[in-house]
């Protein structure tokens, strides 16, 4: 729908492809003025000039806490002339809880415990020594948690060939990633694409780590690599976008309710 079209129709304006622009395509002009979130249910929604917003998929844009409506909120107001979805992350993983996770949240459980079963922090460097230490000292103290807290030992391999992990380890990760509702899914599912590690996210989201730290864990190899050869300029373009995501996932977490988070 055109720029135009909304303007004149002013319940269609509310809708927003916040996926971001196909290639070629120009950012959506700004067509409000007000945004506020208002107490819906047991949540909240988002209003543009007091009307609802709606998701790419056509629902209502309705989060479980008032925290999170908020924050998403100043994002719609942080926009200038144009509708930038790069800089809107809450308000896309909140879409994408709506959209693609909601009714499907077996599908999204399954994904991550792919991940869990080829977990990042299983598979270790043979050499050089250097990298070798690096992953021991950080890497080692998240799978001991893992262990402790989550009752779930790992197995540990060198290099890239596939390893199995213990059923009940995974039994006792996937306990804790099915406590979580389809926000806290979405959330928890950007942290494990972005990380390769699904112990990792939920390192964060019980607590164990901070956002920062296990940024740092996540990025062993990578910052080694740097340290060795240094760094790429579009290489760490990418790693700001994708760190952006991720804070934005944490972040989504802590807002909402304790009770959509898994116990610890």
């Amino acid at each position: 729908m055109s720029d135009e079209s909304k303007a004149k129709n002013p319940e269609a304006a509310a809708t927003v492809d916040t996926a971001g622009p196909g290639k070629g395509a120009s950012l959506p002009k700004r067509f409000y003025k007000d945004v506020t979130a208002k107490d819906e249910g047991a949540g909240a929604a988002l209003l543009l000039d007091g009307k609802p917003v709606r998701t790419p998929g056509k629902a209502p844009l309705a989060v479980p806490t008032r925290a999170l409506a908020e924050a998403i909120a100043e994002e719609w107001r942080a926009q200038g002339e144009r509708i930038d979805p790069r800089t809107m992350p809450l308000t896309r993983l909140a879409n994408s809880a709506i959209d693609g996770v909601r009714g499907r949240e077996q599908a999204v459980v399954d994904d991550i415990m792919a991940h869990a079963r080829a977990d990042l922090l299983c598979y270790r460097a043979s050499g050089p020594e250097g990298l070798v230490a690096e992953q021991a000292k950080h890497w080692d103290k998240v799978i001991a948690w893992a262990k402790d807290a989550l009752k779930a030992p790992l197995v540990l391999a060198e290099g890239v060939v596939h390893v199995t992990q213990p059923e009940t380890s995974l039994a006792e990760i996937r306990k804790r990633v099915e406590g979580l509702d389809a926000f806290g899914l979405a959330a928890l599912h950007v942290m494990t694409s972005l990380t390769g590690s699904a112990v990792l996210a939920l390192a964060v989201a019980l607590g164990r780590l901070t956002p920062d730290e296990a940024w740092q864990v996540a990025h062993v190899d990578e910052d080694w690599q740097i340290s060795q050869w240094g760094e790429d300029a579009e290489a760490a373009a990418r790693r700001a976008a994708r760190r952006r995501d991720f804070d934005a996932a944490c972040k989504a977490l802590q807002l909402l309710e304790r009770g959509t988070n898994p116990s610890p």
